[in-house]
């Protein structure tokens, strides 16, 4: 009986630690794709932190939840951030090549260029924030 528990118990932690290397390699790869595509959204890079932004008009958490937490970032930074929001289905292409699978999805870029966040799904605020100051 004990001996069951503890394989069950170790084919769980398996499961999990599967996943999360899963997880982080999914986001290196769209860190590549963000870093390898960001002229495709500028010509000049502004020289400070942006967050690029993707939605679609249908999207309610988009309206809901993500993008009064952008607006409130962009309120408290002003100028010192740039936000770049772009409707996949306007743009698909842009979509598919920073690998965008679901919206919303936010990436956070310094000030050189380099992505170095990646949100799938809703980041609130404080996250962004945290994400922002550690640029």
């Amino acid at each position: 009986m004990s001996s069951d528990i503890l394989l069950r118990s170790l084919l769980a932690i398996g499961i999990i630690v599967v996943g999360m290397g899963t997880y982080w390699l999914v986001n290196q790869r769209l860190l590549t794709r963000a870093r390898n595509n960001v002229f495709s959204l500028f010509t000049a890079f502004p020289n400070k932190p942006v967050l690029v932004y993707f939605t679609t008009p249908t999207c309610a958490p988009c309206k809901t939840i993500q993008r009064p937490a952008i607006d409130q970032i962009a309120r408290l930074l002003g100028e010192k951030l740039h936000v770049v929001e772009i409707d996949a289905t306007e743009r698909p292409d842009l979509a598919k090549t920073w690998g965008v699978m679901s919206v919303p999805t936010t990436f956070l870029l310094d000030s050189r260029g380099e992505a170095r966040y990646v949100n799938n799904g809703v980041a609130r605020a404080e996250k962004l924030m945290e994400q922002i100051q550690t640029l």
